[in-house]
């Protein structure tokens, strides 16, 4: 069984956060690094990470640890971000699935993305994480729903649309190993243990 690719959503310019939320540090490390390090430490390789707002400085915290890819339309919200990372994907012809996950979500770690990438990475796989039976992220996605995901993918509905109601869904219980909670704010950001921005 193939491993799934790692897709992190790092494009937005967290205007509530007041900077780019993938430049965020919290316990000293930038969001982005953190969440590529939840994904490579859950099983998913090769990484990739959607970059917009701060593109560049962005690009320069990566460094070397997964692929970057730029999403020129990016402040079109999270659908933007979610079709440039299934494009550049789709051009990896040894990837069968993608586990995709946001960089505001300080609370899941590799735990819960490795309960997603022990499914079968299949190319017809589509399975989400839970909690308490409510869909959350991260997202197993398999190749064969690619062009349909990004096809529903506007505005910051990314696939939601698509995954409400599929019949192929499996949803996967992580409450017991993950906290599903956003990190929008520097209030939330405070209450995660992270440094006031001001």
């Amino acid at each position: 069984m193939s491993a799934p690719a790692g897709l992190l959503l790092a494009a937005g310019a967290g205007r509530r956060m007041g900077r780019p939320k993938a430049l965020v540090e919290l316990d000293g490390v930038p969001l982005v690094r953190r969440s590529l390090g939840v994904l490579r430490d859950g099983g998913c390789t090769p990484l990739l990470v959607v970059v917009g707002a701060a593109a560049d400085e962005v690009a320069r915290v990566v460094g070397d640890d997964a692929l970057v890819v730029t999403a020129g339309d990016w402040s079109g919200g999270m659908g933007a971000s979610l079709r440039a990372g299934l494009a550049a994907l789709a051009g990896l012809v040894d990837v069968e699935a993608a586990v995709v996950h946001l960089v505001d979500l300080p609370g899941i770690g590799p735990e819960a993305v490795a309960r997603l990438a022990g499914i079968a990475s299949t190319t017809d796989v589509l399975a989400r994480a839970a909690y308490g039976g409510v869909p959350g992220h991260p997202v197993l996605l398999g190749r064969a729903h690619w062009a349909a995901v990004a096809d529903g993918a506007v505005g910051d509905a990314g696939a939601r649309g698509y995954l409400a109601g599929h019949p192929g869904l499996r949803l996967v219980e992580c409450a017991d190993v993950a906290d599903p909670r956003d990190m929008d704010t520097p209030e939330a950001l405070r209450g995660a243990g992270g440094p006031a921005l001001g």
